[in-house]
């Protein structure tokens, strides 16, 4: 099943990958920073940028909220304040999404809680994910799925129960979905990847499959896309040293711009399926040059029945191939024949002509 996100862009296994630059909260705060991360998505010429939506009174108990939180990494004194510190209202989202949409990306983003939703609709975002954590969220799930916008999920911290709770309150209203092999640790060790899942998820519940990866470096989600993911998302920042706990498992410009050059080579190198008799028109030149057509292998007289012991193969390879050598095993020599010359079929006549 393809999904139609914009009316010029669809994601599906008949579509080029849909890359998303996840900027998530590494903009860490600043409308600025968050910009700069926008242009860094178009210069590398990915489809989309996501942004997170959270309301912190619908996301956590006080308890939660006033726990300290005095890890290196933290930018307030608790936890519920380093939340809001990198927390991005309405009109901070509407203004990145117009500049988004100026750099020719889609924008959308993870919704946390359902007043966070009624607040992005206004926005008229083509789609919205649901995040790894929220995949049990089916109170919020059945609210997106309401709207009939496709929904990406992840599935970082789900069970095969957890998805399929999810998906069944989806098809409830549609099938517009997709759903990505996701492991939530920061950065996530490679025997933890387990790209061969997405077959299992493609599957089990018919839909559109992708990756969203937390590894250090660009070769996985390069990877998840030859095992037919439609949608790659990577975790970008300015720079890795950044304080914030994402930036160290991010890709900053360089990375991502590679990233997007290799899936879209790998897609052009992938190519089609099905084998063919015909050779490709580019290949031509090069197999007359190198391939091997028979060649006499010592002076044949004029009228001498040619014998498979007289003849060899030698480039160039436009000439008779061995496959079709009756054309000239068996036949006598209309004329002298000289030592190491490419046969043809006009040296050569069923009967001795002498």
């Amino acid at each position: 099943m393809d999904l139609k996100i914009t009316e010029k862009r669809y994601i599906g296994d008949n579509y080029p990958c849909f890359i998303v630059a996840e900027i998530g909260q590494n903009h860490n705060g600043d409308m600025e920073i968050a910009k700069k991360l926008i242009d860094m998505a178009a210069m590398s010429q990915v489809d989309a940028v996501k942004f997170v939506k959270r309301d912190l009174s619908s996301e956590l108990t006080k308890e939660a909220y006033n726990k300290p939180y005095p890890c290196p990494q933290s930018f307030g004194e608790n936890y519920g304040k380093h939340r809001e510190f990198l927390e991005l209202n309405f009109t901070q989202h509407e203004q990145l999404a117009d500049y988004a949409k100026s750099k020719g990306l889609i924008y959308f983003a993870s919704i946390c809680d359902i007043k966070s939703l009624e607040e992005m609709e206004p926005l008229n975002v083509p789609l919205y994910k649901v995040a790894s954590r929220d995949i049990t969220n089916i109170p919020l799930i059945e609210k997106m799925a309401e709207l009939n916008k496709p929904l990406i999920l992840s599935t970082g911290l789900a069970t095969i129960k957890d998805i399929d709770d999810a998906v069944k309150a989806i098809r409830n209203y549609h099938n517009k979905f997709a759903i990505l092999n996701c492991t939530s640790e920061y950065p996530a060790e490679y025997n933890h990847v387990h790209l061969n899942r997405m077959k299992a998820l493609k599957e089990r519940y018919n839909c559109v499959i992708g990756y969203s990866g937390h590894t250090i470096g660009i070769m996985m989600p390069v990877a998840a896309v030859a095992l037919g993911a439609s949608i790659v998302e990577k975790h970008i920042t300015l720079a890795r040293y950044m304080k914030g706990t994402d930036h160290s498992s991010s890709l900053e410009f360089q990375g991502l711009f590679r990233l997007t050059r290799d899936i879209r080579n790998l897609e052009l190198a992938l190519g089609e399926e099905n084998l063919r008799n015909e050779l490709d028109d580019y290949l031509i030149p090069t197999r007359n040059k190198l391939m091997r057509s028979l060649v006499s292998k010592n002076f044949i007289k004029k009228g001498v029945k040619i014998m498979e012991e007289m003849i060899c193969l030698k480039s160039p390879g436009d000439g008779i191939l061995w496959r079709d050598r009756h054309q000239i095993i068996g036949k006598y020599a209309k004329l002298d024949i000289e030592e190491d010359v490419k046969l043809n079929v006009n040296m050569v006549s069923n009967s001795d002509e002498r």
